[in-house]
């Protein structure tokens, strides 16, 4: 990690210049890392409404757009975005919006409140999957992990009901050395099975369970 010094504010970045904390972000940010990204004459309107439009997707979605979804949106042909940002469109509309080549898939608002805080800027960690992508040791699991499960399962972002699910199977196998069976985390939650597939489409097991870091052996 290291620090930039625009009109006498510091931003926490990292060795590639991106934005470790998305919520640091000011129009500031944007006009001074312009210069590096390759923009030279300023930052336009055409250039400040790709930026907003990238911000404004992961405030929703809490996943950076994907370039495609940029282009189509905004009408624009892939050429007229390399003109806008000659440096490419993650090391220089992401990064100028302000979203980490590595965190701009996680809203940190999804986590805000919690015990365990995953914040935008922590050191990557490894995990140990067997070939199903269940945690080998349930007990490497942390909220990253659920998050991160979540997203490569195509989930949308995880609420209070999912993380009710969640922390319900944490707690009972950490009590108990067991994975509770579908029927008690419908009781205990006071959900059906049919609101359990809402939250997780990929079943329990495959879903619920997987994300709680936890597998039936």
């Amino acid at each position: 990690m290291s620090t930039v010094t625009f009109a006498d504010r510091t931003y926490e970045v990292d060795g590639e210049g991106f934005l470790l904390d998305f919520n640091q972000w000011d129009e500031n940010f944007a006009r001074s890392m312009a210069p590096k990204a390759g923009i030279i004459s300023g930052l336009s309107d055409d250039h400040w409404r790709i930026i907003r439009f990238v911000r404004d997707y992961f405030k929703a979605t809490g996943k950076c757009s994907l370039v495609y979804e940029t282009t189509r949106t905004n009408r624009l042909h892939l050429k007229e975005l390399q003109t806008l940002f000659p440096a490419g469109y993650l090391r220089g509309a992401c990064k100028l919006a302000g979203i980490t080549y590595r965190e701009g898939y996680l809203e940190q608002s999804w986590v805000e409140g919690l015990a365990e805080q995953v914040a935008t800027g922590v050191q990557e960690r490894t995990y140990q999957v067997n070939v199903r992508g269940f945690l080998v040791n349930p007990f490497d699991w942390d909220k990253r992990f659920a998050l991160y499960k979540a997203w490569e399962m195509k989930m949308p972002k995880l609420t209070e009901k999912h993380w009710k699910v969640i922390e319900f199977l944490r707690n009972r196998f950490e009590k108990n050395n067991i994975v509770p069976t579908v029927y008690e985390t419908c009781e205990a939650n006071g959900i059906d099975i049919d609101e359990l597939q809402k939250l997780f489409p990929d079943g329990y097991h495959r879903g619920a369970v997987k994300v709680a870091g936890l597998r039936v052996i």
